[in-house]
């Protein structure tokens, strides 16, 4: 007979097995168009200046500003720089030379006076040959002028190691020309469905029924920060399942089971792995009573029921946390919420009931507590935890819920 395990102790224990796996990442070059929501897994330094060089922040006339002390004044035009110019200008005292934004700022030049207070007297914007600009406004000299340098110095770190990577940060990245980025490798997880009730293609025959568990684990892996590195099922023989274990083993860093782990016949993953050191328990929980963990060539294995409420619910409980830690993404922490209509829970087990935020910002119970309803699960946004001593809440109390 299995013993009976709080949440906490199975918790605590998946934790320690997956602590060597998850605590220290290796690190991996990716380039920057494949690196959005990853981790830097070290302080990035920039090569260059920015701005790359002292460039003009609006449309308008590069002048010095002691030309322009005294308004209105006219100025000859004696150039046009247009964003992209290749070849440096120097500016005449005395004169003004048009600008575009992001265009170098001459040589000479310490102000910008953005075009909408100037106007051209002779010439026009398509011919400046012999154009005179009249400057309508005193500028201080550095107005509008950006120095090169001015928002990051060479050497200066662009992003911190831990950073998760925002559009913003691989704009930032792209703007000092670094194109690859070091980020901690993602924890590989295979994932292996079980039961030779599992239909093999698009069409279920007597007695079967299409796997829900795969494409549920894939989902929650990859949501959670890691990968799929494999996706297998078997059905009840031993043999075909150590075939795919192997093949999970032997690509991953974790591997998970849904299946196969109950107190009856047929229980393929149980008859594997136990042998080898498994450890089989019954969590004082609900859904999600059956677990075991177990390692094979140092992989460790989490192996979750097979009916598909208590394999999410599973995941969400003991894995999801331990997932998003790694992969540097913001936890998602149990919140308080207030009931919206009374629920009963059942003696002796931890209920994770499924549940639906109101518009109101209460939760209400949704579906039913079997842990085959997976349809009533798609309908929830969160699970109400309803402690392992309590038997019934009346609407309006608080309870504890986990976002799904």
């Amino acid at each position: 007979m299995t013993s009976r395990t709080t949440v906490e102790q199975h918790a605590a224990r998946i934790a320690d097995l997956l602590a060597p796996v998850l605590s220290s990442r290796p690190t991996e070059s990716v380039p920057i168009d494949d690196a959005l929501g990853r981790v830097a897994a070290e302080d990035v330094r920039s090569n260059v200046d920015l701005p790359l060089f002292r460039n003009s922040q609006m449309d308008g006339f590069a002048v010095r500003a002691a030309d322009i002390a005294t308004v209105p004044v006219a100025l000859e035009v004696s150039g046009d720089v247009p964003a992209g110019h290749a070849v440096p200008v120097i500016l005449t005292p005395g004169t003004a030379i048009r600008i575009m934004t992001g265009a170098p700022v001459p040589s000479g030049a310490d102000t910008i006076v953005p075009v909408e207070e100037t106007e051209l007297v002779l010439g026009r914007d398509d011919d400046l040959s012999g154009a005179v600009v009249e400057i309508r406004a005193s500028r201080e000299a550095g107005e509008y002028v950006r120095e090169r340098g001015s928002d990051l110095a060479r050497g200066e770190v662009i992003l911190h190691a831990g950073t998760r990577l925002a559009p913003r940060h691989l704009a930032a990245l792209a703007a000092a020309g670094i194109t690859d980025v070091g980020v901690r490798a993602r924890v590989r997880v295979g994932i292996l469905t079980t039961g030779a009730e599992l239909a093999q293609n698009d069409t279920a025959g007597y007695g079967q029924i299409f796997d829900a568990n795969g494409i549920a684990l894939a989902s929650l892996v990859t949501e959670a920060g890691a990968t799929v590195s494999y996706r297998g099922s078997s059905d009840d023989d031993p043999d075909a399942f150590r075939t795919v274990l192997r093949e999970a083993v032997a690509s991953s860093d974790l591997v998970l089971t849904s299946g196969g782990i109950s107190q009856g016949a047929y229980e393929v993953v149980r008859e594997v792995l136990e042998p080898i050191g498994a450890q089989v328990t019954t969590i004082a929980m609900q859904p999600g009573g059956p677990q075991a963990t177990a390692q094979v060539d140092g992989v460790p294995i989490i192996c979750f029921p097979g009916n598909p409420v208590s394999t999410q619910v599973s995941f969400t409980v003991f894995v999801r946390r331990l997932l998003r830690e790694a992969a540097g993404l913001p936890a998602l922490e149990p919140r308080t919420v207030e009931l919206a209509s009374p629920v009963r829970s059942v003696p002796d087990r931890r209920q994770f009931l499924r549940g639906l935020i109101t518009t109101e910002g209460a939760v209400e119970a949704v579906s039913g507590s079997s842990s085959h309803l997976v349809a009533g699960m798609a309908r929830a946004d969160v699970l109400i935890d309803i402690p392992t001593d309590v038997l019934h809440l009346d609407g309006g109390a608080d309870v504890t819920v986990w976002t799904l």
